[in-house]
């Protein structure tokens, strides 16, 4: 996966936390709390879980 690839990079001090961000195409804020995700859930900490709820209307 990308964002694997990305971080790998990032945390042997290859990329900078702005041009890792750039790379995956969003914020450095993004860049830190999809880190964040990824650290405490792996992958799955990556996914969009925003469809897996049903609506309260």
């Amino acid at each position: 996966m990308r964002f694997e690839e990305v971080y790998e990079s990032w945390t042997k001090k290859r990329l900078t936390q702005e041009e890792a961000s750039e790379l995956l195409g969003v914020c450095a804020r993004t860049f830190r709390l999809h880190i964040d995700c990824y650290e405490d859930d792996g992958l799955d900490g990556l996914m969009d879980h925003r469809m897996d709820r049903v609506s309260q209307l």
